[in-house]
């Protein structure tokens, strides 16, 4: 007979449960928890649901009672393992918004901490099945963060982005320690590989998506790529200046849309990241000083109208809309994020999943859950 289960994750453990599904101690989901209701036949689960809101941050609404820089400064707070990147998307459609264009070397400031951040908020997910190479791995992005850190000024929320720029330049000193970071980070991907192509072996066929399925709940990002959804934002729609480096971004695309597959697309995510990082540290060197920002009103009123601008996150597609009636304050602001699109498709991926293996499923589909509960 078929029975329901209530499963704990992470900090939900401490609510009422049947159960808890423990997750590996690095997985980011892990941490502050979910719920997934599960219904389970012969060992196997039929139907799953993952339960959210636990943590709600209601970011959304806060943003209608800040002015844009607050609003900004709010971006951040989300997303944990890419706060950056929330920054930015925000500060494209403000920017659209305003007719604003940032200088050159913001803009390939952005692109370098994007890529940097891509790396750091990629190599958790990677720890969690890595196996002996697990405790290197988690090092070396305590290394990516230390240098974030020296940087930016913050470990997790740095508030570094600006409607216009960027708060301060990326000096020859911290360009030496992020090139530092990146090649650690080259050369510990290429040794990292055979280790993910093995640990993830017993992967194959857990918790697919169809490329029908995976387009049907919006998905991108290296859930979407492992699926065969050929989409990646800084090609196919580029933004800053991505459209200058279109060669790079040729990574593979898989047709499994498994668990094994998910997991080498995160791996593949990285060495790409490599290249642009490399390119735009390149960049940075070849312009200089110059202005890192554009400077702006003592009051910043959002238009009237609406604005949406999106960019390829670590997990996938990150958007903001944007809505202004000539006030200070946005009248709407709304947040697209990777982790709710994949949220959503997980209850489809984990249906045929063996109740031994479930844990492994949850994880291969990577999720920041405050960026869920945002």
């Amino acid at each position: 007979m078929p029975a329901d289960q209530l499963l704990a994750i992470g900090a939900a453990a401490g609510l009422p449960c049947d159960a808890v599904l423990a997750l590996d101690s690095l997985h980011p989901s892990n941490h502050p928890g979910f719920q997934l209701r599960v219904t389970v036949a012969d060992d196997r689960v039929i139907a799953a649901d993952p339960q959210v809101g636990l943590m709600h941050r209601s970011a959304e609404k806060l943003f209608e009672s800040r002015d844009l820089r607050q609003a900004m400064l709010l971006a951040d707070r989300h997303d944990w393992l890419a706060p950056f990147t929330s920054e930015v998307v925000m500060a494209l459609a403000l920017e659209d918004a305003l007719g604003i264009v940032p200088p050159e070397r913001a803009t390939w400031t952005r692109m370098l901490l994007l890529e940097v951040e891509r790396i750091r908020a990629t190599l958790p997910f990677l720890a969690s099945v890595s196996g002996a190479a697990r405790e290197s791995l988690a090092a070396t992005g305590m290394q990516i963060t230390r240098a974030w850190e020296s940087v930016t000024g913050a470990r997790m929320h740095p508030g570094f982005a600006r409607i216009g720029g960027v708060a301060t330049a990326v000096d020859a000193a911290d360009r030496a320690l992020l090139r530092d970071v990146v090649n650690l980070v080259d050369e510990f991907a290429a040794a990292l590989r055979p280790v993910i192509e093995a640990e993830t072996a017993r992967l194959g066929g857990l918790a697919a998506l169809t490329r029908v399925q995976a387009e049907g709940f919006g998905l991108g990002g290296p859930v979407g790529r492992a699926s065969g959804v050929p989409l990646d934002l800084r090609r196919d729609a580029p933004y800053l200046a991505y459209a200058e480096l279109t060669p790079l971004l040729e990574a593979p695309v898989h047709v499994e849309g498994d668990a094994r597959a998910r997991y080498l697309v995160l791996l593949e995510q990285v060495t790409v990241s490599v290249g642009l990082a490399r390119a735009a540290l390149a960049r940075l060197e070849d312009l200089g000083d110059g202005p890192i920002d554009v400077i702006l009103p003592k009051v910043v009123r959002l238009p009237e109208g609406t604005t949406y601008a999106s960019i390829e996150g670590p997990l996938g597609i990150s958007g903001c809309l944007a809505v202004g009636a000539g006030d200070k304050f946005p009248t709407r602001m709304k947040i697209r994020s990777a982790s709710f699109a994949t949220m959503s498709a997980m209850g489809t991926a984990l249906v045929g999943t063996p109740l031994p293996l479930l844990a492994d499923a949850v994880m291969s589909l990577p999720v920041v859950i405050g960026d869920v509960d945002r």
